[in-house]
């Protein structure tokens, strides 16, 4: 990280921009407050009520085996605030993940939005008042032709037997040939919630699974929405910002080319660390807290770490986290022979 002193603690912090600055000081305004966030302080991060119910902790991550409303009602109860929150729900009906409790089943597209909703809104409540939320979210179509009878790999591996999306429907959101919009949906109910939504990022794929299709395009895109609490939060660029000749940084595109992930370990829809570096890097703190509630194999945290930053993640599979903390020991060890080189 591009960083130019430290604080009284000793956390590496950038200089604010020129235009922050007047007279030598910087003007007390909410936008230039907002460049300086508080973070939550190592006694709550490490508190026992916290640590005595994870699966895993060390001194820079957390990690909570259980449901996602009970981990989070966990760090809220416990006053403990993120500075980013950047996740990758479960898509509607693409994947059956075998685990009691899981989302992207319901019967009906609107059941998961409202599911989402309401666990977005426990992500409000543990999000400092400066921090963003970064959701990545695919969309789907609805069937109505009943379960998968194609020998197509690819197309077999996402569809499992009978899916909510290849019963009937109701000719409304749900009928054949629907595409379903669930990420702006989602977005818009965020919006009705409260949420300010800054972008809707699209993620272009550069080697997408194909689409058995004849009278459409071939999808190729995701979103990653970027969502905050007011219109004053941390966002530094100069990590991932474009250059000009002149030497000013403009803010990075909204559009993000990235190949998919190749999976990790059994995980079948792990998170690209594409699609986290600009979020975490931009929009997280010098000390700050970076939360993915929907964990996964733990590249949210992976990244987070590699970059200094402390993390949390919750997730309901224990092998996927046992295997974010096989990652992050790994990474440990690699700069442990760095040091030793």
């Amino acid at each position: 990280m591009n960083t130019t002193g430290q604080d009284a603690s000793g956390t590496s912090v950038r200089p604010p921009g020129r235009a922050s600055i007047a007279n030598g000081q910087l003007k007390d305004t909410p936008a230039n407050r907002a460049l300086h966030p508080t973070v939550t302080p190592d006694s709550i991060f490490s508190a026992p009520s916290l640590i005595d119910h994870a699966y895993y902790a060390d001194t820079k991550a957390v990690i909570f085996n259980e449901d996602i409303r009970t981990g989070l009602r966990r760090l809220r109860d416990s006053n403990l605030m993120v500075d980013c929150i950047v996740t990758s729900p479960p898509y509607y009906g693409q994947r059956d993940y075998g685990i009691d409790g899981q989302l992207g089943l319901e019967s009906h597209p609107k059941d998961f939005i409202d599911n989402l909703s309401e666990i977005f809104s426990l992500c409000w409540d543990v999000l400092n008042e400066t921090g963003s939320l970064w959701i990545n979210i695919g969309d789907t179509y609805w069937s109505g032709k009943g379960a998968h009878k194609s020998g197509e790999t690819k197309q077999g591996a996402r569809r499992f037997g009978l899916r909510p999306q290849d019963r009937p429907g109701d000719g409304g959101w749900a009928r054949p040939k629907q595409q379903l919009l669930v990420p702006h949906r989602l977005a818009i109910a965020l919006q009705d919630a409260g949420w300010l939504v800054r972008n809707d990022n699209v993620w272009v794929k550069s080697n997408p699974v194909p689409d058995q299709v004849r009278d459409r395009c071939s999808v190729s895109h995701e979103y990653i929405f970027h969502l905050t609490k007011s219109r004053w939060y941390y966002f530094d660029r100069t990590d991932v910002g474009r250059t000009q000749k002149s030497g000013r940084v403009l803010p990075p595109l909204d559009t993000w080319a990235a190949k998919p992930s190749s999976g990790a370990g059994k995980h079948r829809a792990a998170f690209s660390e594409e699609l986290v570096r600009i979020p975490i890097l931009t929009t997280t703190p010098p000390g700050g807290i970076v939360l993915d509630p929907f964990n996964g194999s733990g590249t949210s945290m992976s990244f987070a770490r590699k970059q200094g930053y402390r993390s949390i993640g919750i997730e309901l599979n224990k092998e996927y986290c046992e295997h974010a903390v096989s990652h992050m020991k790994n990474l440990d060890s690699e700069d442990t022979l760095d040091l030793e080189i």
